[in-house]
């Protein structure tokens, strides 16, 4: 359905990576041609042809809602020490930490040039609050790495923030650009935050219980990092109280080893953390449908939905 729209977005990355700085496309290329699956980008096209939209700057921001989240994987692999991204080395771990902050910084920068030439306050205004409160969400995590106070609630509003924001973002940007009403943009808005968060809790399940090939990053990676992300939190909650303060050794140890994994993924699996995760993931898409039949039925919607259930069905 979007094929042609997507096609032009992709050549429109490689337009805007066009740099005098050779290392800048380099970064960059290499980042957008590692198998990203450019939900971001399909939302917001889909979103605003849901909304009637018959502008051509949909193109445009869609690629920036891929350069923003791109420079974001940029700047979290170095956070992480991550050295793997969707099944290849990460940039950082190729190119150093320095040239992978400052490629993102340009991303970041490159996107905001971008959304001045779309001519639309309104649309600059909901991208620069956007990218502030993921920059708020992502300094939250780091405050709650290894707190083992950290429950449901404070997880949720983490992965909201660093996560489901833009998500939301770019299928707001749709009704934005097709001057929806407010119900619509509010809808789509609501849409795009219940299929973020949905998308990281299918994340953080992945972490602990897909294969590192086909997931494209190191499992267990999230514990080694001290991430309180959803099935651990189910765990500890469950847990006795001498396997709490199993998992809080754990959790705070400088090195992961593959003997405390594994002892983890049996706690997590002994109180059926990953499957109450899939169940929080797959209500949130439920609600997430149901912000859709304010418009009429028909194909576009139907696709939505699909990329809906995607969210949850997927094993990378």
């Amino acid at each position: 359905m979007i094929q042609e729209d997507m096609q032009a977005v992709e050549a429109r990355f490689r337009k805007n990576l066009a740099s005098e700085v050779p290392l800048i496309g380099q970064v960059g290329e290499y980042l957008l041609s590692s198998g990203g699956k450019r939900i971001r980008p399909m939302l917001l096209l889909l979103a605003a042809r849901l909304c009637d939209y018959s502008g051509k700057h949909h193109i445009e921001l869609a690629g920036v809602i891929e350069f923003i989240h791109s420079a974001t994987l940029l700047h979290d692999d170095v956070v992480d020490g991550a050295e793997l991204r969707r099944g290849n080395r990460s940039a950082n771990a190729v190119w150093g930490n320095e040239a992978s902050v400052l490629v993102g910084d340009y991303l970041f920068a490159k996107s905001f040039s971008v959304m001045v030439g779309c001519e639309s306050f309104k649309i600059l205004q909901l991208l620069s609050d956007t990218t502030t409160q993921m920059a708020e969400g992502e300094v939250q995590q780091l405050l709650n790495t290894a707190d083992l106070d950290v429950d449901e609630v404070r997880y949720l509003g983490v992965i909201r923030d660093k996560t489901a924001i833009l998500i939301a973002a770019a299928c707001q940007v749709g009704a934005v650009l097709a001057d929806a009403t407010p119900e619509q943009e509010a809808a789509l808005r609501e849409f795009g935050i219940e299929i973020g968060t949905a998308f990281q809790l299918m994340d953080d399940a992945l972490d602990y219980v897909a294969d590192q090939a086909e997931f494209g990053k190191e499992r267990g990676h999230d514990l080694q990092e001290g991430k309180m992300t959803l099935p651990l939190i189910q765990a500890y909650a469950k847990a006795a109280e001498s396997e709490r303060v199993e998992i809080a050794r754990i959790v705070e140890e400088d090195e992961l080893t593959e003997v405390d994994l594994e002892r983890i993924c049996a706690l997590i699996d002994a109180y059926h953390g990953i499957d109450y995760t899939r169940m929080r993931a797959a209500e949130r898409v439920e609600l997430a449908k149901t912000q859709l039949e304010i418009f009429p039925a028909g194909e576009v919607r139907d696709a939505l939905c699909i990329l809906a259930d995607y969210v949850v069905a997927r094993n990378k």
